[in-house]
């Protein structure tokens, strides 16, 4: 399968397209999000975590670097890179422990942490379109392309 273009015309479409990526990824895997600041990506992932049965507040860890979510038996972490100075940083941080394992990564502004993170399973590029939003789904192994061919069937 090749990427996936899909056109979302605003918040709901892009909290809607959370939720059904939380329910093809099976809240396991790699996700790098990546656009321009005001996109969306803390909105999409917002959207996923509620899919996953998430009730509180979803802030982007623009300043923790990191958001882990414990739902029930699923771990999501939540990573903004884009206030990372150095990609080695993320050694220190400990990055390897939250990426071992059967947990969820979303990772915005991934091209901050290029040499340390692993491929993503999915990477979601999101410009402005007029006053829509496009994203450019680009999988990248079984598991991505999974998800991909899943999620081009709703539409």
């Amino acid at each position: 399968m090749s990427e996936v273009m899909l056109y979302l015309a605003d918040e709901a479409a892009m909290l809607a397209f959370g939720a059904r990526l939380a329910a093809v990824s099976g809240a396991c895997g790699v996700i790098f999000l990546q656009g321009d600041l005001g996109m969306g990506k803390t909105t999409l992932s917002r959207g996923l975590l509620r899919g996953l049965g998430h009730t509180g507040a979803v802030k982007s860890p623009t300043f923790t670097l990191v958001e882990p979510y414990e739902l029930g038996e699923r771990r999501v972490y939540h990573f903004d890179l884009y206030r990372l100075a150095d990609p080695e940083e993320l050694e220190f941080f400990g990055i390897r422990d939250y990426l071992s394992g059967d947990a969820l990564c979303l990772i915005e502004w991934p091209e901050r942490g290029a040499g340390v993170l692993p491929p993503a399973d999915l990477q979601i590029h999101i410009q402005a379109e007029g006053e829509e939003r496009r994203l450019r789904l680009q999988p990248h192994g079984a598991r991505g392309e999974a998800w991909c061919a899943a999620l081009s069937e709703v539409n």
